[in-house]
C-alpha cells in the first residue's frame, strides 16, 4: 500500500508564507523536505545572516530523525517563525559596522586597506570564501584609491537594504 501524502502546508500569516515560499525553491521533490544542505541557503534568502554554527543549530533543532540528512516543512516552519520574531540572525546594524571597522582602522583614517580587508574577511572569525569576498569587493572597493572607505560602504550596505525591503513590500 502506497504511503499516504501529507496535506500540504499551508500559511496562517505573511511571514509564515515568506518562509514556505523560501523553503519551497529548494524542495525538488515536491515533498516539502529540503536536504540540510540547503538550509543555510534558505536562511539568507529570509534576510538571516548566521553563522555556520547557528546553520548547524538549525539543522539539529529541525532535521528529520528518522531520515537524516533532510529538513521537513512541518519542522522547519515553526522553528523559524521563532527565530524571525526573535530577530535572531539578523545582520549587524550600521553602529555596529561602524564600530567594527574603527576598531581595525587603528590610525583613524577612515578607510581600511584592501589587503587588511582581505585578511580579516578570508582568515579572522568565520572566514568568507573567495566567492564571497569578491563580490563582496565589487561594492566595497573604491577603484581609485583601492581601499575600502568604510562609512561609504556601510551606506551603501544600507541603501541596497532598504532597497531590497521597499522591493518585497511592494510584492
Amino acid at each position: 500500500m502506497a504511503k499516504k501524502e501529507e496535506p500540504k502546508i499551508q500559511p496562517n500569516n505573511e511571514l509564515e508564507k515568506k518562509i514556505i515560499e523560501s523553503f519551497e525553491v529548494f524542495d525538488h521533490s515536491g515533498k516539502q523536505v529540503v536536504d540540510v544542505r540547503e538550509i543555510g541557503t534558505i536562511l539568507r534568502s529570509l534576510g538571516c545572516c548566521p553563522t555556520e554554527a547557528e546553520i548547524q543549530e538549525v539543522i539539529l533543532a529541525t532535521e528529520n530523525k528518522e531520515a537524516t540528512g533532510n529538513v521537513p516543512l512541518i519542522n522547519f516552519l515553526p522553528y523559524m517563525c521563532k527565530v524571525m520574531i526573535e530577530h535572531r540572525f539578523y545582520p549587524a546594524s550600521a553602529e555596529m559596522l561602524l564600530a567594527a571597522f574603527r576598531y581595525f582602522d587603528k590610525e583613524g583614517r577612515g578607510y581600511l586597506t584592501k589587503e587588511k580587508f582581505a585578511q580579516l574577511m578570508l582568515e579572522e572569525g568565520e572566514p568568507f570564501t573567495q566567492e564571497e569576498f569578491d563580490e563582496m569587493m565589487q561594492t566595497a572597493l573604491d577603484p581609485v584609491t583601492d581601499t575600502i572607505t568604510y562609512e561609504y560602504y556601510i551606506n551603501q550596505l544600507m541603501v541596497e537594504e532598504d532597497i531590497t525591503e521597499n522591493e518585497e513590500s511592494t510584492k
